[in-house]
């Protein structure tokens, strides 16, 4: 089957957000996320290079545990870095004003309507 490819953030966004159904998931990517701005801050306010460093491991290992071990999933971040990095900020945002649950029930809606869709890796869980 052809890997399908999206052309622009408002197509991919859907995408991005079935691949982050499991609400454990998205909460492990809020920690890394939150951790990340913290270490990026950090670096900031005192000069030092470390939480700069410290900033993608946080974020990252956190996401990677909620795919691969909670979702089941390829990060979508292999294959759309930019968006990802976009999508995980939104994500955030919607998680910390409460709107995430509603954008999940909407993009699973979608996907549902949509025909046989092309996935980065073929595996997709079930919302939670």
């Amino acid at each position: 089957m052809t890997e399908k490819r999206y052309e622009s953030f408002e197509e991919f966004w859907p995408f991005y957000v079935r691949e982050h159904s499991n609400k454990t998931n998205r909460r492990l990517h809020f920690v890394g996320t939150s951790l990340s701005m913290g270490c990026l801050a950090t670096s900031v306010l005192t000069g030092r290079l470390l939480p700069l460093l410290a900033a993608p491991v946080a974020g990252y290992g956190f996401a990677w545990v909620g795919h691969f071990i909670i979702e089941g999933n390829r990060p979508a971040t292999f294959t759309y870095p930019k968006w990802s990095l976009i999508g995980d900020f939104k994500m955030w945002s919607l998680m910390a004003s409460g709107k995430m649950d509603a954008e999940v029930e909407r993009c699973m809606k979608l996907g549902e309507a949509e025909s046989p869709r092309a996935s980065t890796n073929g595996v997709h869980a079930a919302a939670e």
